[in-house]
């Protein structure tokens, strides 16, 4: 039996000037998006992208070992785990566009921290804390676009959103190494300082949303009480969430080692990945509007299924070109499935503790995300890198039919 996920409507009064209605969104309101909160989202992976590779540099600089600096690198990731029930929390006390802009302002400070840090306990706190923030704006900016999108247009509004991620992630290493070469590692701290403190300024152009919901008694939601009454969502379309998560956080970690042991040397890796970034590129806002036009179902089992099998097939390749055709491909699952967790978070979020449940939610899919690389890693440790690579096609095939069976068909429409 399907979860019957059936999306409340936005309520808030549209982006830009007029409302937002069910069956529209002008040129206008999609520009003042793009401003409000693309453009934000776009400057501040930049920043965050070009310091995340450099951060165990600045460690090793600090006298760290190789574990040590590995596991301040890991801080970013505990850091979004631990925040993101205490992010919901805070974006339903103040509302979005406090939130992200309170949030942004903190990563800034967080950076000239860890940029100037003398003591590696420092860079450790801020490494922690720019996690902390992440939470924040990823939640803060999914409420936002989930209130004020008409639903017919959620999935694109979102895999937008996750295109622009992987736009940031992508320029943001290119910038980081642009600046490192003419000037030096700290550079790069600044070049993020600066994208956080302009993406701040850009998204207090944030319209402002109707006051957070609260009980009949007036008393505020409870995130046990959100999270309880959700438990049945969290732990059937969650886990597929979950579930994609792992797979497709596998690719950064699988492919790299899989190049190694078939003898291709880091230039080759680099193209091959290069490529599966570009197919991932491209494919985004086709899986958005597949997704608003066909239902959640019909991208993320075919996503989940092409990532499986090209997993599946992995340890069958020995050469460039074969590691290439399943690079390609874990781009196509990847590329039209980006923001299919955050709409499928969206459409499951009730109307009164949406904040809280969008917490949660995280929680859930976040813990999927750090378990591709764990799994990988152990895996290969007492078995082999082919046995990883079976278990987590696995895991995307069956992933796709737990996915089939709880997302349910699209909700017919008047």
């Amino acid at each position: 039996m399907s979860v019957a996920v059936t999306p409340s409507p936005p309520k808030g009064p549209g982006v830009g000037s007029g409302d937002v209605t069910d069956e529209s969104l002008s040129g206008k309101q999609w520009r003042r998006l793009a401003i409000s909160v693309y453009l934000p989202t776009t400057l501040s992976f930049i920043g965050f992208g070009a310091v995340t590779p450099l951060i165990a540099l600045t460690a090793h600089d600090l006298g760290a070992t190789t574990a040590q600096a590995a596991f301040v690198v890991a801080l970013l990731g505990i850091g979004g785990l631990l925040g993101a029930l205490p992010a919901g929390a805070l974006t339903q006390r103040v509302g979005e566009r406090r939130a992200i802009v309170g949030s942004l302002i903190l990563d800034a400070a967080c950076m000239a921290v860890a940029g100037f840090a003398t003591h590696l306990w420092v860079l450790a706190a801020a490494v922690l804390v720019m996690g902390l923030s992440g939470a924040v704006l990823i939640i803060g900016r999914q409420s936002f676009l989930t209130e004020f999108i008409p639903f017919r247009f959620r999935a694109r509004a979102l895999s937008t959103l996750g295109g622009v991620f992987r736009v940031g992630a992508l320029l943001g290493p290119l910038a980081g190494a642009a600046v490192v070469t003419v000037f030096d590692l700290r550079a790069a701290y600044w070049l993020a300082i600066i994208t956080s403190l302009a993406a701040a300024a850009t998204s207090a152009l944030l319209p402002d949303l109707p006051e957070p919901e609260h009980h009949d008694s007036g008393e505020p939601t409870r995130m046990a009480s959100v999270l309880r009454a959700h438990t049945r969502t969290l732990l059937t379309v969650g886990i597929g969430a979950a579930a994609l998560m792992l797979v497709r956080a596998t690719r950064d970690a699988l492919l790299p080692l899989w190049a190694a042991e078939i003898g291709l040397g880091p230039a080759e890796t680099s193209l091959i990945f290069a490529a599966s970034s570009a197919i991932d590129l491209t494919l985004f806002y086709l899986g958005g509007s597949m997704m608003d036009r066909l239902g959640r179902r019909a991208v993320a089992v075919p996503a989940m299924v092409i990532m499986g099998a090209a997993f599946g097939l992995l340890p069958l390749t020995a050469t460039a070109a074969g590691l290439t055709a399943i690079a390609l491909g874990l781009g196509v699952g990847n590329g039209i499935s980006s923001g299919i967790v955050l709409t499928l978070g969206s459409d499951a979020s009730p109307a009164v503790g949406r904040h809280q449940f969008l917490a949660g939610w995280r929680l859930v899919t976040g813990l999927g995300q750090a378990a591709g690389p764990l799994l990988v890693s152990g895996l290969a440790a007492v078995a082999s890198l082919s046995a990883a690579a079976l278990t987590v096609g696995a895991i995307g095939l069956l992933g796709g039919a737990w996915l089939w069976y709880w997302v349910g068909p699209p909700p017919r429409r008047e």
